[in-house]
């Protein structure tokens, strides 16, 4: 009996007595662990500096900057565009009263894309002027000057270019001052045609 007693109250003291005081080692150990973990620094720590050396970009001093390289073309192709955009302005203010309305609509045919190019003659803003240019049977040369660049895209440019049609003819009711337009050219195979052609107020930023 007095054997039973005493195994009793040795499984007692595992069962309450010895296990808790092994929780409270692990716990101490633990925290033992945390604290040594955080001694060495973790990614989220300010302890844990990097190891790589910097690596800063190359500058350029303000003297020796050339803008061009800001842009998604070289020069001869900013050149190029722009002289395309410029022929257009000069073509449509080109008017002879005496020649057939398709002669003048061909000379834009020829620089426009071919999308743009089926619809041209449909414009009512082509259109309109030849019309007027017949009715005061005028004779005038279209003169054109890139003023700036609006916007641009990776294969798209829309240059704003004022126009005059300088007259010939004794009609001083023909409007000379045709104003500002903004011409958009898109690149297509080694040269560029007008895509789309508004005037410059009008809000025409290109690509679209």
């Amino acid at each position: 009996m007095v054997l039973v007693v005493a195994l009793l109250a040795f499984g007692g003291y595992f069962a309450f007595g010895g296990f808790g005081g092994d929780e409270e080692g692990d716990r101490a150990d633990q925290e033992t662990d945390q604290g040594d973990r955080q001694g060495q620094g973790t990614a989220e720590s300010p302890n844990d500096l990097s190891t790589v050396p910097p690596s800063p970009i190359p500058t350029t001093a303000e003297e020796d900057i050339d803008v061009l390289d800001w842009f998604p073309f070289s020069e001869d192709e900013l050149l190029a565009a722009g002289a395309t955009a410029r022929a257009f302005g000069e073509v449509y203010g080109t008017i002879d009263y005496t020649e057939e309305p398709e002669d003048y609509f061909a000379g834009m045919e020829d620089l426009a894309s071919d999308d743009y190019a089926e619809v041209l003659s449909e414009s009512t803003r082509a259109g309109a002027f030849w019309q007027e240019g017949a009715e005061a049977e005028a004779v005038a040369e279209g003169r054109a000057e890139v003023q700036s660049i609006r916007t641009y895209g990776g294969d798209s440019i829309t240059f704003v270019v004022e126009v005059q049609s300088i007259t010939e003819t004794a009609d001083t009711e023909f409007d000379e001052e045709l104003g500002d337009f903004a011409i958009t050219v898109t690149s297509e195979g080694q040269g560029w045609r007008v895509h789309d052609f508004q005037p410059a107020d009008a809000g025409q930023l290109g690509g679209e």
